[in-house]
């Protein structure tokens, strides 16, 4: 459809979570709180694959640092403005900035997809290949498929932008979320939106349906491995599985719900927005690791300098 008008709004209106000014007040003490713990939590997986030479030489732990780096930065997309605006009535954000955070959402968020998706790989390599998992899984492979899970993040951000940016807005400017995201900006549009939607749920809805299969697939295929084929440390193997399978399903099964359907709000659609833009970047530091005596043994030799004096707690 043409354009009649150019777009004339300036800026979207956020209504946010919550319109209570004493709620407000709580949840940004609680997010507050989240968003630091993101923050340390990443940052502290980041540094201590980095300053092990082993941790960084094995497949496994060289993405885990990667997907940490990736949950730091999708925490600072829409975290520090959502703390920003539980501390005023007012809450907007301007078109430019609007389309900022559906570009970086969309660029690290499928990154991330991707990422978890060749972590499954690495995994069903270790598994049931194990003799040829070092070959196979060789550092030159290892980059290449963590440049690729970024390209791919790119290209599919820049689709969504892509689709965003030609819609003519000249009507109401209210999102009804605590960030800019394709769904919400797009029933704005002072047009008729259908072939845009179904593009959007070819583009979003398939891409997080797919590599969710394809995730599921790869960790049916460990576990009847694992069932049929007794092996030494198979506990250790089985709780690592388990906590890839966490993280995956925190992430994907919010994504499919939101974008693998026709554009129309639920009440609950805020609260699975969170699971993946909150939730699951301040848990996935736990779930790595709490059950990870290599990480914890790494962790635990960075409060020692290299002169060998303890650092103090």
């Amino acid at each position: 459809m043409k354009k009649e008008q150019d777009s004339n709004v300036t800026e979207f209106v956020l209504l946010g979570l919550s319109s209570s000014w004493e709620l407000q007040l709580f949840l940004f003490l609680l997010f507050l709180f989240f968003y630091i713990a993101i923050v340390l939590g990443n940052l502290l997986i980041v540094v201590t694959v980095q300053a092990h030479a082993h941790l960084l030489q094995s497949p496994m732990y060289y993405f885990l640092g990667h997907l940490s780096f990736i949950d730091l930065c999708l925490s600072c997309v829409t975290v520090p403005k959502m703390l920003g605006d539980f501390l005023q009535q007012g809450k907007s954000i301007s078109f430019s900035g609007c389309l900022a955070q559906i570009y970086f959402l969309h660029f690290l968020g499928a990154s991330e997809m991707f990422l978890l998706t060749v972590m499954a790989y690495d995994r069903y390599v270790a598994i049931c290949n194990p003799l040829r998992y070092l070959t196979v899984m060789n550092p030159q492979l290892c980059l290449w498929l963590v440049l690729a899970c970024w390209c791919g993040g790119f290209i599919h951000s820049i689709m969504q932008v892509i689709l965003v940016i030609q819609l003519p807005f000249c009507g109401p400017n209210e999102l009804d979320n605590f960030y800019c995201d394709v769904p919400q900006v797009i029933k704005l549009a002072c047009m008729d939106t259908y072939v845009v939607e179904v593009l959007v749920i070819a583009n979003s809805g398939l891409l997080s349906l797919v590599c969710f299969l394809v995730l599921l697939f790869s960790y049916a295929i460990i576990l009847i491995t694992l069932r049929t084929h007794f092996c030494q440390g198979q506990n250790k193997v089985l709780s690592t599985c388990a906590s890839h399978l966490t993280v995956v399903s925190l992430i994907f099964v919010p994504c499919v719900f939101i974008y693998l359907r026709p554009f129309c709000s639920f009440s609950v659609d805020k609260i699975f927005s969170l699971f993946y833009t909150v939730i699951t970047p301040m848990l996935n530091p736990l779930i790595y690791t709490l059950r990870n005596t290599d990480m914890k043994t790494a962790m635990k030799k960075l409060r020692i300098k290299p002169c060998g004096i303890p650092l103090p707690c």
